[in-house]
């Protein structure tokens, strides 16, 4: 195999070694793997701008698939494929009233979540 130059903007370390202190901070703290790949997942849920979609109206009000597709100019079938990955992933619940089907945010974790990724994004555009 032929090896491969690396440029000079990627950082490196310029002294071969361990911080074995920093390693056992941090090792101590680390989550369990089960922990970091169901945080994965739930980060993957956020990955689709239709999804985020559909939370960020949910974050404002209960609304119907209906609802949601006049919103988001969205076929129902879409939409309904969404709601169904955002309620498997658990950010999301369903509630009947009659013959409608409401959707909101599963709790308050949700909204936060989207709050900081929104300043985030609009911090990161100043």
């Amino acid at each position: 195999m032929k090896p491969v130059s690396v440029p000079a903007e990627v950082e490196t370390c310029a002294v071969k070694g361990i911080h074995q202190d920093v390693i056992a901070t941090v090792a101590e703290a680390m989550p369990d793997p089960v922990h970091l790949y169901e945080l994965a997942d739930l980060f993957k849920a956020f990955g689709d701008s239709t999804r985020t979609g559909i939370l960020w109206a949910l974050s404002r009000a209960e609304m119907c698939v209906c609802d949601l597709c006049a919103l988001l100019e969205m076929k129902q079938p879409a939409v309904s494929h969404q709601l169904r990955n955002l309620k498997q992933a658990r950010l999301v619940k369903a509630r009947r009233d009659g013959k409608v089907v409401f959707y909101s945010l599963d709790d308050e974790h949700v909204r936060r979540l989207l709050r900081l990724g929104m300043e985030h994004v609009r911090e990161q555009g100043r």
